[in-house]
């Protein structure tokens, strides 16, 4: 399968990476050569990690790292069977994408959205067909965590529904359908935890490490959620509260300390701090 991913940000290079170890052709776009030289050289770099792990052989590693395309050319998409549009969580920039690849592609291509919380029907409104879109959640980081949201939006055939599963299942993924509601599931309850743990922290109750301990310990979380914030980033997790508090209510108001910590840039792992102060691509707890 020729998949088109759409961005090559934090979730559009780990889609690519875990496309291309899955065995498609993978064609990443993005309108800025230096981000889509950074994310070859990401993917790299993770596959250079299987193979020290023993999750891949070299041999596995470079056949994977050749069958992935780098590219601000459009016109490079024709043909692809699936489309993955994985840009930042901006419903606007989100159509703009979606609007210009539209014509590029075949009439029966899939074209899937990596949204976390915003609604599917509404992202694939711009479509010529919105009948071929589909919602595809991929976690971060996407070439470790095993799950994707499957998210039918109103107008998603059975088709698609269909195709996003089979495609869920090929890449080694399990999926999870959900319909197209505020949040889906695991953005809906992800953020609500992490909110919580937002408060804690504001209140005094325990530090960050303390909090995330006790979920990690007590609950087998392998994360806690405000590590979990730092690496989603705190700006996403403030858009997607932002939205959830518009479409269900003040439970979702966004905590203080998420609203100064984004203002002073301290936006999490990718800025070397945010909950935790970030080191070598560890937190310092």
């Amino acid at each position: 399968m020729h998949v088109a991913v759409l961005g090559a940000g934090t979730m559009g290079r780990d889609i690519a990476h875990v496309c291309a170890v899955a065995g498609h052709e993978v064609t990443l776009r993005d309108v800025d050569e230096s981000v889509l030289g950074e994310a070859r050289d990401h993917v790299a770099s993770n596959l250079d990690g299987s193979v020290e792990r023993e999750k891949l052989t070299k041999v596995e590693r470079d056949a994977a790292l050749d069958r992935l395309t780098t590219t601000t050319d459009l016109d490079a998409l024709a043909g692809a069977e699936l489309a993955v549009e994985a840009v930042p969580e901006d419903i606007d920039l989100k159509h703009a994408v979606l609007s210009e690849v539209d014509p590029v592609l075949d009439d029966d291509a899939l074209v899937g959205t990596n949204t976390s919380s915003l609604s599917v029907t509404s992202v694939m409104d711009c479509l010529d067909d919105p009948s071929r879109g589909v919602g595809l959640h991929f976690f971060n980081p996407a070439y470790i965590m095993g799950l994707v949201e499957v998210v039918l939006g109103e107008r998603t055939s059975e088709g698609a529904r269909e195709q996003a599963e089979s495609f869920v299942a090929d890449v080694g993924k399990e999926a999870v359908t959900v319909t197209d509601t505020p949040g889906f599931a695991s953005s809906r309850l992800g953020v609500a935890l992490g909110c919580e743990a937002m408060r804690m922290v504001e209140s005094g109750v325990a530090d960050p490490a303390d909090i995330d301990a006790a979920m990690e310990l007590g609950y087998r979380h392998p994360m806690g959620p405000l590590e979990l914030t730092d690496v989603v980033g705190l700006d996403v997790r403030l858009d997607i509260l932002e939205y959830l508090r518009e479409e269900l209510g003040e439970r979702f108001k966004p905590p203080q300390v998420l609203k100064r910590k984004v203002r002073a840039g301290k936006l999490g792992k990718k800025r070397g701090e945010g909950f935790y102060v970030w080191e070598d691509g560890e937190p310092v707890k």
